[in-house]
């Protein structure tokens, strides 16, 4: 298996506890060892940091040019060990869609089980929740002043309160749920792989970096790999199937390395052609997120979170403004009341956020955002060259199709409206960005949500890459099982249906 990110930790946990399967997990970053991964409030210091893919896309012909930073976790848990732990699943549509869209076994009735198996939900077991599960969902031990101002301005605005975003439907405002455990990150590695360690079928190998597949005979028969401290390519077999784990970046990247891809890419670089895939690193779909930060004329937001008292609060009682998960609080909506489902997501944060938080103006603020949940702008990855050390290029094209664009302005129109209301009129400052017309607006500052999927696309099409059992098409013992086979993307934060991707995964290969 390759890649100890969400999927990858889930999946070698769940297989592993069969006795007779041996699972050799590899991840190209290191252990999860630094402080800030832990502590909730503290992820964005991850950014750009030895921990971090740290990719960049493709300038962005409808976004000025721009090229945006793309993080993405690079250490045991992936991603899970960086993002703000909010624990959403998406729509019942979203799935049944899945479904319909000829992947047996995938709409919402067959994998709300499997969501219930992943999850150990705090509040007690009932028709939606789980308990005992590896993953433990929790509410916020610490909600900002400021996060209680923005479900008033929500309520002023007409938007009823939603107390789960897992429930019976989407819609509303309210805090989100997170992953974490006495008030610290749980991440994929904390909730499946370490427990996992202590059975003797798992082994892990990190800071090992995967350069192509071995197809021998036509079958997925292993891995070529080179450690951090040697440029010299090694092998290692699988006695059963190959899995990739990378991600909706790193699983379509090996793949054309490896052969499987469109042919015409695959001979302009000199890589020999395995099998001919058309859609391998294509129905590249993301997140695009639009917001705006204040000034705060109060000392209220999370920009004292490292303070002395605060950090006292953390390390002896795990409570406090650093069990924070920056993005407390939020709203499912419609850009239009005729749609049959929300096509809005809003997060607050009680601080500055602008870029990534890499960019922040000094002293105290907050933000929001808003996210078109349901982009019809599809992107592709693909490779600059055939060396497996070089990224490959991202390219989401996003507002490539003009359609996304007035949904996405609505979401900034309500954006401004909320933070413009009377329950921020005690706290607001000046405004970061200035207000021009929407479309100028999202042109200049909308950055990515963190949630690329579909590159490795499911389903019986001529730009599927996989099939319902996420067995490769055209390569007998090699399978992907990660954000990257979503034929679409979800309504929602893309972690939790990555859990449950691979709780799927796990009961196929099994059976």
């Amino acid at each position: 298996m390759i890649g100890a990110g969400s999927a990858g930790c889930a999946l070698a946990s769940r297989l592993t506890e069969r006795p007779d399967t041996s699972v050799l997990l590899i991840e190209a970053g290191p252990p999860d060892r630094k402080r800030e991964i832990h502590i909730p409030a503290a992820f964005s210091k991850l950014f750009r940091s030895e921990v971090d893919w740290n990719f960049s896309t493709e300038p962005q012909e409808h976004l000025k040019g721009r090229k945006l930073y793309w993080p993405r976790g690079k250490m045991l848990g992936g991603s899970s060990s960086m993002n703000a732990m909010i624990y959403a699943r998406g729509a019942r549509a979203d799935y049944d869609e899945w479904r319909e869209m000829g992947n047996d076994g995938w709409g919402f009735d067959d994998l709300l089980p499997l969501f219930k198996a992943a999850e150990n939900q705090e509040r007690g077991a009932s028709a939606e929740h789980g308990v005992g599960g590896p993953l433990n969902v929790a509410d916020l031990r610490c909600v900002n002043p400021l996060t209680q101002a923005f479900l008033e301005a929500c309520e002023a605005a007409g938007i009823a309160k939603n107390p789960d975003f897992n429930g019976s439907s989407q819609m509303g405002a309210g805090l989100y749920q997170v992953t974490q455990k006495h008030g610290a990150r749980m991440s994929a590695a904390d909730a499946y792989l370490k427990p996992a360690l202590r059975r003797g079928n798992l082994t892990v190998w990190t800071q090992v970096h995967v350069a192509r597949l071995l197809i021998e005979e036509g079958r997925a028969s292993g891995v070529e790999f080179f450690m951090k401290k040697s440029p010299d390519l090694q092998q290692v077999r699988a006695a059963r199937e190959v899995i990739l784990c990378a991600g909706a970046i790193g699983s379509p990247q090996l793949l054309l390395l490896s052969g499987i891809g469109p042919q015409r890419e695959l001979e302009a670089l000199g890589i020999p052609v395995v099998a001919d895939l058309e859609g391998v690193g294509g129905n590249l779909q993301d997140h695009l997120n639009i917001g705006q930060s204040y000034r705060c004329t109060k000392p209220v937001s999370l920009s004292n979170a490292e303070s002395i008292p605060n950090v006292l609060k953390y390390i002896l009682r795990k409570t406090g403004p650093l069990t924070s998960n920056v993005a407390e609080a939020g709203a499912f909506w419609k850009s239009c009341a005729e749609l049959a489902e929300c096509d809005l997501q809003l997060h607050f944060a009680p601080v500055h956020f602008v870029e990534h938080g890499l960019k922040n103006p000094p002293g105290h603020g907050f933000s929001l955002g808003a996210v078109l949940l349901m982009p019809r702008s599809v992107g592709r990855i693909y490779l600059r060259s055939a060396d497996p050390r070089e990224a490959p290029a991202i390219d989401p094209s996003y507002l490539s199709n003009e359609e996304d664009l007035a949904p996405l302005s609505e979401g900034l129109k309500l954006v401004w409206k909320l933070l413009e209301s009377k329950a921020f009129d005690a706290y607001r400052g000046q405004e970061v960005f200035e207000k021009e017309d929407a479309a100028s607006y999202i042109r200049a500052h909308a950055e990515t949500l963190y949630h690329p999927v579909g590159t490795c696309k499911m389903g019986q099409d001529a730009s599927s890459v996989v099939d319902a059992k996420l067995q490769v098409y055209g390569v007998p013992g090699l399978r992907v099982a990660d954000a990257s086979v979503m034929p679409k993307i979800v309504r929602g934060n893309t972690n939790a249906p990555t859990f449950m991707i691979a709780e799927k995964a796990a009961r196929m290969i099994l059976e």
